[in-house]
């Protein structure tokens, strides 16, 4: 019989579940508190349960953890990259960014991707599987005990589409805001999205207090679709509505990514048209110079040019900012140093 994943619980869930087999409510208090306060990696290190149930919880339940295969620090900013062992072999990358105003923690939300950006080294290999809560908590959790540092800001942008794992996304999201755990605010949560509309519309409903951010990185639909295949499936047009419905919804003003890529999408047309889309929206737009992969032929602009397609942003009145590169020098683009590990294995 399969265990059941007992980190991916609630509070809630998991006092029922532990009375169902007969134990006391507040056994579920303690076994919650160890797994999702004190970042317990097993049953065996919750000392004031009782050995007995200890045994008995192993017998019954998956217990999340995972291992580290590799660690990689920029020397240039302290970015530490981590490539984690999933229970099932799997792997996945999560980064720690240190920042004047805290520690954010980059977090993936699928082994693989299926959307296929073409700029991206995440989706070479496809889509493997999307990942549970308690394996998305685990790489927030397995980073805060490897530095021993307070994480403050976690990003759901590492490798995955974490609208298409919407389920677990969600429960992801509220074991790490619930009071019992981790108390990340939701405020200090961001979750991408390359524009999945229908679940834009779900996300909506549910009135988090997260930051969505949409990556757009083209601002017609024509260059969308030179470099998103979702693209092709919903226009600019539905998107922008999406966006709309989702602040009415919610108050929350969504963050424009926006991958800049030389000859492609850099010109000061796409500056002029991405203005126009931003400036109706209220929205922040966030400029990233992309990070080169070398499965594709994709460059990033000069900097003088990235610095002048923020300015035409700026002079429209966009509130806009170039992202800092972090981590350049260890493998920093999404679903390198996995792809990376994967072929030093096959060798």
């Amino acid at each position: 019989m399969e265990k059941k994943d007992i980190k991916s619980m609630t509070l809630e869930e998991l006092t029922e579940e532990l009375l169902a087999q007969g134990e006391k409510s507040f056994r579920a208090k303690q076994c919650y508190e160890w797994m999702h306060g004190k970042l317990a990696r097993s049953f065996a290190e919750m000392t004031n349960l009782s050995k007995d149930f200890r045994e008995k919880c192993g017998n019954t339940y998956e217990y999340t953890a995972l291992r580290t295969a590799e660690l990689q620090e920029s020397r240039a900013d302290g970015t530490k990259k981590f490539l984690f062992v999933l229970p099932d072999g799997n792997m996945v990358e999560s980064v720690l960014m240190p920042y004047q105003y805290g520690n954010s923690v980059c977090i993936s939300s699928q082994v693989g991707c299926r959307m296929g950006c073409r700029f991206c080294a995440s989706t070479l290999d496809g889509l493997e599987r999307n990942l549970r809560a308690s394996e998305m908590l685990e790489q927030v959790y397995e980073i805060s005990r490897q530095t021993g540092v307070r994480v403050s800001n976690v990003v759901v942008m590492g490798t995955g589409e974490p609208l298409d794992n919407y389920e677990n996304l969600l429960r992801f999201i509220r074991l790490l805001n619930d009071e019992a755990g981790l108390r990340i605010s939701q405020r200090n949560i961001t979750v991408s999205t390359c524009g999945l509309v229908p679940e834009m519309y779900r996300l909506a409903e549910e009135k988090l207090q997260i930051t969505l951010a949409l990556s757009l990185h083209g601002a017609t639909d024509e260059k969308r679709r030179l470099l998103m295949p979702v693209a092709n499936q919903y226009s600019i047009e539905e998107l922008m509505k999406a966006c709309r419905y989702y602040f009415t919804k919610t108050g929350r003003r969504i963050t424009f990514e926006y991958s800049l890529v030389e000859g492609i999408n850099d010109t000061d047309e796409d500056a002029a048209a991405l203005a126009r889309l931003a400036g109706s929206l209220g929205c922040h737009v966030n400029l990233i110079p992309v990070n080169p992969v070398k499965e594709r032929n994709f460059a990033q602009p000069s900097g003088s040019r990235i610095l002048s397609f923020k300015n035409k942003l700026a002079k429209n009145k966009i509130n806009v900012t170039i992202r800092r590169e972090m981590g350049r020098d260890i493998d920093g683009a999404c679903g390198q140093l996995r792809r990376r590990h994967k072929g030093d294995r096959q060798c």
